[in-house]
């Protein structure tokens, strides 16, 4: 039987070179091994970056040709495009265990060794020599490039403790204490924001990268290491905080250009998916597909935005943790009131602020405006690019005055001085009492989507009023317990102040 044809079982049995030698085995490049793998599962139909959404047309296709042409593999794109996860995922074509020579720092092969101590003990044991298993996770090392990165992190220094300990001059390989790249031999190495790695430390890269060679304190060793590099790099980086200099560059194979999900069906699906919400949360919040698409325009909205650095993108990460904060605004809410169960509420996403303001780089203008009101706006904004989904465009209204206008009625009752006060912790009664109090509301929804259950068709009303605002029809005021709607005419003129000091409702 030869080694391939093995199972995993009767491969971890293997304990000596010379059984290992018996089994047929040969040693197999890292970028052949990916290949090979990454052949058999494209042959087979299975998808090897399962849950990475939106690249199954773009990025994931030059992901395979890189692998297919043993490449290093630099990951070009703004934060929280999932460069990491998918460098990460990579080991899933790697084989599930490799063999090593016992006692290694290098993770030799045991029919290639590559440093002086795998050499010993071969030139000891001979084929006796034990050999040991290594998993594939085992296999993925991963540094963060920060400006503090030295060459012997990377790649090894002199240790005197070792020459000292093992009474060696320090012109004896043997007193080398080996980086993180000699350790990660047979395996994958990720360097993540390369950029940000000095120009001095990325020099010491390029014969690794081409020759195999490396430099330690004098001592020139020819270590043909056996890796797969991927990199990760942000545009931003190319410009405010470091570049990756040109020879470098020029030594990588590939560079993968990622982007931000280009629809609202794929951002549901990464936000659904990396979302943290616990099944007691789900039991007791009620989310409807509005709502869901709310947040992710409100990150269209925001990589929209003059106040945001567009260079600096909005991460996947702000639709995350908007979502959940959204499901617990919905879930302190029946806390409070003590429901059993509730549906969320457009008051709701007035949660999803924090969520917001700390995703967010904001660029001069957007400092001035202060983050908590550019988060409101982006709330207001996608609101406004949702609203004409469901309802009609105010604005094509009022060009077409042919047309009955179906606010009119809701903006009558506003502009004889009523007002209305939605607060974030009213209970349900409350709720459905002030906006049932507005005539014509309950009308607009009704016409528009008839087969609404009771629950949507008050969020519907909700929302309704919100669109309004966003549509000049009605003035909205943030309040420190919700939001205050009236006459947009009388507001203007009365210049009141939005504060929540009478909390009843006129009707």
């Amino acid at each position: 039987m030869s080694y391939e044809k093995l199972t995993t079982q009767d491969k971890l049995k293997i304990t000596t070179l010379k059984d290992l030698m018996k089994s047929g085995y040969q040693p197999k490049p890292v970028k052949e091994e990916l290949r090979q793998n990454l052949i058999k599962k494209m042959k087979a139909g299975e998808n090897v970056f399962e849950g990475i959404w939106g690249y199954e047309d773009t990025v994931i296709p030059d992901i395979q040709r890189a692998i297919l042409s043993r490449h290093n593999i630099n990951l070009l794109g703004l934060r929280g495009q999932a460069k990491t996860r998918i460098a990460r995922m990579m080991t899933l074509l790697l084989d599930e265990y490799v063999p090593v020579l016992k006692g290694t720092e290098l993770n030799d092969d045991p029919m290639q060794p590559l440093s002086r101590q795998a050499q010993d003990i071969l030139e000891e044991q001979g084929n006796d020599a034990p050999v040991a298993w290594m998993h594939r996770d085992e296999r993925y090392t991963e540094k963060l490039a920060t400006p503090d990165v030295s060459v012997a992190d990377l790649i090894g220094d002199v240790d005197p403790i070792k020459a000292a300990t093992l009474k060696l001059p320090y012109s004896d390989e043997r007193v080398i204490h080996y980086g993180l790249i000699p350790r990660s031999h047979r395996g994958i190495f990720v360097i993540n924001e390369l950029p940000d790695l000095q120009a001095r430390i990325q020099v010491a890269l390029f014969n690794i990268l081409q020759e195999g060679d490396i430099q330690i304190r004098g001592f020139k060793l020819r270590l043909p290491l056996d890796l797969q590099f991927v990199f990760t790099a942000n545009p931003e980086d190319y410009t405010n905080r470091g570049s990756i200099i040109t020879p470098l560059k020029d030594r990588i194979d590939a560079q993968i250009i990622t982007h931000y999900p280009e629809s609202i069906e794929i951002g549901r699906k990464i936000t659904k998916q990396e979302a943290a919400i616990k099944d007691e949360q789900n039991e007791v919040v009620e989310l409807n597909e509005l709502s869901k698409d709310l947040i992710e325009q409100i990150a269209i909205e925001a990589r929209n935005s003059e106040y945001i650095d567009e260079k600096s993108g909005v991460s996947a990460r702000l639709t995350i943790s908007a979502y959940e904060s959204l499901v617990s605004a919905a879930e302190r809410r029946c806390l409070i009131n003590k429901e059993q169960k509730v549906y969320v509420r457009m008051s709701d996403f007035s949660g999803v602020v924090p969520a917001i303001t700390g995703k967010v780089e904001l660029v001069y203008e957007g400092e001035q405006e202060g983050p908590g009101i550019v988060a409101q706006t982006l709330v207001g904004k996608a609101i406004r690019s949702q609203f004409d989904h469901y309802f009609p465009n105010p604005e094509q209204l009022r060009k077409d005055r042919e047309k009955k206008n179906p606010y009119r009625p809701i903006s009558k009752w506003f502009n004889d001085g009523k007002k209305i006060d939605l607060f974030h912790d009213d209970n349900e009664s409350d709720y459905k009492k002030k906006l049932d109090s507005i005539p014509g509301l309950r009308d607009l929804v009704k016409t528009q989507h008839k087969k609404l259950s009771e629950k949507e068709t008050y969020f519907m009303m909700e929302f309704a009023l919100h669109g309004m605002a966003e549509y000049s029809l009605l003035s909205k005021h943030a309040l420190a317990k919700g939001h205050s709607f009236k006459d947009l005419l009388s507001s203007m003129l009365n210049f009141e102040d939005s504060s929540d000091q009478d909390d009843d409702f006129n009707i």
